[in-house]
């Protein structure tokens, strides 16, 4: 057997990989069981979109490699959606990346920006993969409070109290996942303030920016931001397209030049048809997020209804398609979590996993339909 590489030995196979596994074993013995654990839509893409990449199966250009910077319609379009949607202006040219999902480009951030030993200042609670890439770059966490009280909000006097020498990567994750909470812009103008002073690159993980938000923001829209931010975004929870694998970079020419010095070398180009959907997506009118929200508005009502049943407390002042709940005392997270599974056939997310801050909380998913969710309610009471 060959001996792995030592870069694993740092990281543990992703939460989710493994309890889905368990929750798949249950389905398969013919539990019924209500998967309210994962944020993956279930609805569909609009149909413009899955018009778009049926059609381009007939084009030649379909079945060659693509540009590793995407087609020069589809940048377009991402630079729209951004004028339109935050009133950023960008370069269609110089500054967007597009990306075959976010998450590649934590990866692809990573690598163009870390050394070994460089440390990263990651939320907690937040996304586990901010985690586990640093730690696989060889770079260092180090973890910053996100707390209730302080409506999960980063603490900046007490940031500029540590040893920042070393750091060189900010995420930061606005709406926050798993919180549902929403920056303000007071705190992204300080977000931007801190990271000039200390010379840091701040990446704003944008992706949940148009479910349940009356008020979407860019971090890039904040003053001087583009000396000093990148913002990643997607298409998966806007327009129903997690498997699709389309999101963005955006910011900075140089910035963005040295993600593609990465990128280039991993990939050769995202498949035509899913460009051609892309483009149709960033395209579509108000009326597609007023139509999406108002599936989200029931589902959400409903997990509220489920939270109350289960005895926890949650905000009802928050975005995202997750809904953040805080158990009664003294009850821990995954020990709440397997019980509702094993009696009652439920899988919901334990806080915990997000990190130490989100111990005593759980994470309710609304990629659930109104029957399975009155049933997972119907089963509680």
């Amino acid at each position: 057997m060959i001996e792995v590489a030592n870069r694993l030995q740092t990281v543990e196979e992703y939460y989710f990989s493994k309890k889905l596994r368990e929750v798949n074993l249950l389905k398969a013995s013919g539990k019924p069981i209500i998967n309210l654990g994962i944020g993956s839509p279930d609805l569909q893409p609009p149909q413009k979109v899955i018009s778009a990449i049926t059609e381009s199966f007939a084009d030649a250009r379909a079945n060659q490699y693509q540009s590793y910077q995407g087609l020069p319609e589809l940048r377009e379009a991402m630079v729209s959606f951004y004028r339109d949607q935050f009133d950023v202006y960008l370069s269609p040219t110089t500054e967007v990346l597009p990306l075959m999902g976010s998450k590649e480009g934590i990866m692809h951030i990573s690598m163009a920006f870390l050394n070994e030993g460089d440390e990263v200042l990651i939320p907690n609670p937040g996304y586990p993969t901010y985690t586990s890439v640093t730690k696989l770059v060889g770079a260092e966490p180090v973890f910053y409070d996100l707390k209730e009280e302080t409506n999960w909000q980063p603490d900046i006097e007490a940031l500029e109290k540590l040893d920042l020498s070393r750091v060189k990567i900010m995420w930061v994750n606005y709406p926050h996942m798993p919180t549902g909470a929403n920056a303000t812009e007071a705190t992204f103008t300080k977000l931007v303030a801190f990271a000039k002073r200390n010379n840091i690159l701040i990446v704003n993980d944008n992706p949940y920016s148009f479910v349940l938000n009356d008020s979407p923001k860019s971090i890039l829209s904040t003053p001087g931001a583009r000396d000093c931010c990148l913002e990643l975004n997607s298409l998966s929870k806007t327009f129903n397209m997690a498997g699709w694998r389309v999101g963005m970079v955006l910011g900075k020419t140089d910035y963005i030049n040295s993600i593609l010095k990465v990128k280039s070398n991993m990939d050769s180009g995202m498949f035509y048809g899913i460009q051609k959907g892309a483009i149709e997506a960033l395209k579509c009118s108000k009326i597609w997020y007023v139509s999406l929200n108002s599936v989200y508005e029931r589902r959400r009502k409903l997990i509220w209804q489920l939270a109350k049943a289960l005895n926890c407390t949650y905000s009802t002042n928050t975005t995202g398609m997750f809904v953040w709940a805080k158990l009664p005392i003294y009850v821990k997270a995954e020990e709440f979590i397997d019980l509702l599974l094993k009696e009652n056939h439920i899988f919901i997310a334990p806080g915990n996993i997000f990190g130490s801050n989100g111990e005593g909380y759980v994470r309710f998913s609304l990629c659930a339909t109104t029957e399975d969710l009155e049933e997972a309610l119907a089963r509680i009471k």
